[in-house]
């Protein structure tokens, strides 16, 4: 997968769910996307965040891409946005170590993040780079990610439910790889008030759940 900015909870399920979690640093960023900007709860409403970077562009890889200085700005507002939740004072130091970081590499800082927030949660799962990676010269797309597959000595590979037209079951099976997809189904939580408001970012949910509720709604997936 590509490393996102505090993604939601099902990245979390997936990265649990498997032995080894492969961070996708190499290929191009994506504009307007998900990479460096999630949703927060704000006034009970879903609220934008978007971390600042320089040299973004779709002609660039990830790891290509330096992050810019508005984490304090980010703090404040999740400050600002959670200070009431139940969770906070647990929450925020987690917040401020994935955040406020001297690495300035894009890729490299998103795994940080996500080594930070995985440790919180319980999440041992190693993260690997595939940029340090080597597979076969112009793979790309599902070729490339056989290819990871073969070279890590994978024998399944599981990918989010949004990936099911992407990949193709027989031709993972003809490779000896067994081909799933998590459908994560983490059940609603409490939140200020209101109507529940899903796929936030991880941070909702760190702010309103108890640790017991999160490892919970970490293992709410199956496998199809």
């Amino acid at each position: 997968m590509q490393p996102y900015l505090l993604p939601y909870l099902p990245y979390f399920q997936l990265i649990g769910a498997v032995d080894e979690f492969v961070i996708l640093d190499d290929v191009n960023f994506i504009n307007r996307g998900w990479i460096n900007r999630n949703n927060i709860l704000l006034g009970n409403r879903s609220h934008r965040i978007t971390l600042q970077l320089h040299g973004a562009s779709q002609n660039r890889l990830i790891n290509e891409i330096q992050v810019g200085d508005n984490a304090g700005k980010l703090l404040g507002t999740l400050r600002h946005a959670y200070t009431r939740a139940p969770n906070f004072e647990s929450a925020y130091p987690v917040l401020e170590s994935t955040l406020v970081q001297d690495e300035k590499n894009l890729a490299r800082y998103l795994a940080t993040a996500l080594k930070i927030t995985c440790r919180s949660l319980g999440i041992d799962t190693p993260l690997v780079f595939s940029s340090d990676i080597e597979v076969s010269a112009g793979a790309s797309g599902q070729r490339r990610i056989l290819d990871i597959c073969r070279r890590q000595g994978a024998q399944r590979y599981i990918n989010p439910a949004g990936g099911r037209e992407l990949y193709d079951r027989a031709e993972f099976s003809a490779a000896g790889i067994e081909l799933f997809f998590l459908q994560g189904e983490p059940e609603p939580y409490p939140q200020y008030t209101g109507p529940f408001l899903p796929g936030l970012s991880v941070i909702d949910a760190m702010m309103f759940c108890t640790p017991a509720g999160m490892v919970q709604r970490l293992t709410q997936f199956r496998l199809e």
